[in-house]
């Protein structure tokens, strides 16, 4: 029963950093979301380890922490959307449009390679 115990009080203290993060978040406060990836690699071991009858348990807390997990999801989201906006957009749309720019000279567009 330890393990029951031990699974239990790491979703508590996942929710705990979750609503945290999310507080910080609203105050414009850099948020570390590393000790909360411990947290669920603890939860997700440990729901392992007893295997998938008695993890089924603590499906309900679960389901609260993923909610609690999307709402953190979609406020990073929120927060972070104007300032790449203000910084010209993130590396990824910066390559994505460079995908598109053609070929440099002398190396085959893609339709002549086929």
């Amino acid at each position: 029963m330890s393990d029951d115990i031990d699974i239990r009080e790491e979703v508590q203290k996942a929710a705990s950093l979750v609503t945290t993060a999310r507080r910080l978040l609203a105050t414009g406060t850099m948020v570390d979301l590393s000790a909360l990836e411990s947290r669920i690699r603890q939860i997700c071991n440990g729901c392992e380890k007893i295997g998938i009858e008695t993890a089924r348990a603590f499906r309900p807390a679960l389901e609260g922490l993923i909610a609690d997990l999307d709402r953190l999801s979609l406020a990073l989201t929120e927060h972070h959307e104007p300032v790449a906006a203000r910084l010209g957009g993130t590396e990824l749309d910066r390559a994505g449009s460079n995908s598109y720019d053609p070929p440099p000279q002398g190396l085959p567009k893609t339709d002549e390679i086929i």
